[in-house]
């Protein structure tokens, strides 16, 4: 199995503290976002190796902070080439060129670069494996108005997923979609085919949408606390809710 995060955004909501310094980098409790997931990949022994796929702007930010980041397992940074927020690949283009780029032929698991998230990533996988399918994580955010930001899903007694629909103006629920996949290798060449039909590049939920009516794709439900790092409020949030966590 491999893992992927994805970095290349612009973060152009949360100008001017990511003009020069890419979301992931940001610090949450005096430690960068990026270092909080590099923690929880590195104790899972399944993961061969990660991936991290950034734009040409960032890519020498990642580069220098990983060169004084300790972990055993192959860690490889990737440009995609984009410069700016009108030339970017989108989520679903950033993972199609890593698997053609590096010719990846496994499981991949795919985590957004600005998610913090405090569940034991060996659940995640384990999950996955008892499915035998691919699986994306999903939790419960409380409230129908910041739900419509995200995918919202119905899952079965089975945790299938049998509805998704991505940023509904009316959500049917506050489960929604988190950005941390586990794709099956079978699943990932179906990206192809996927992005042939023209359909949307950027939101991962679009395809998530589209191969559920496909294929099983199962809901991995967790209660533990997780942040989408998408604004200056969320960053203070988070900051604030980790600072506390480290004075107890």
């Amino acid at each position: 199995m491999k893992a992927l995060i994805l970095a290349a955004g612009y973060a152009t909501r949360l100008y001017p503290l990511t003009k020069d310094r890419p979301k992931p980098l940001l610090a949450i409790a005096g430690k960068p976002i990026l270092e909080y997931i590099m923690e929880r990949l590195k104790r899972v022994e399944e993961i061969e190796a990660v991936y991290l796929v950034t734009n040409k702007k960032f890519i020498p930010n990642f580069q220098n902070w990983l060169a004084n980041f300790k972990i055993k397992k192959r860690v490889k940074t990737l440009n995609n080439g984009s410069t700016c927020d009108d030339n970017k690949l989108g989520a679903i283009g950033d993972i199609r060129f890593v698997l053609e780029k590096e010719r990846i032929d496994d499981d991949l698991l795919i985590i957004a670069g600005d998610n913090l998230f405090e569940f034991d990533l060996s659940r995640f996988i384990r999950f996955f494996h008892e499915k035998k399918a691919s699986c994306i994580a999903l939790y419960d955010i409380g409230d129908k108005e910041r739900a419509r930001k995200y995918g919202v899903v119905a899952i079965d007694a089975n945790q299938r997923i049998v509805n998704f629909e991505e940023k509904p103006s009316c959500p049917a629920s506050t489960l929604i979609a988190t950005c941390l996949y586990l794709f099956s290798k079978k699943d990932l060449s179906l990206i192809s085919t996927y992005l042939k039909e023209k359909r949307s590049s950027d939101a991962p939920g679009f395809y998530i949408q589209w191969l559920a009516e496909k294929e099983e794709v199962y809901g991995f439900v967790f209660k533990e606390k997780w942040y989408d790092i998408g604004s200056l409020e969320s960053l203070r949030e988070a900051d604030s809710e980790y600072r506390k966590k480290e004075s107890h």
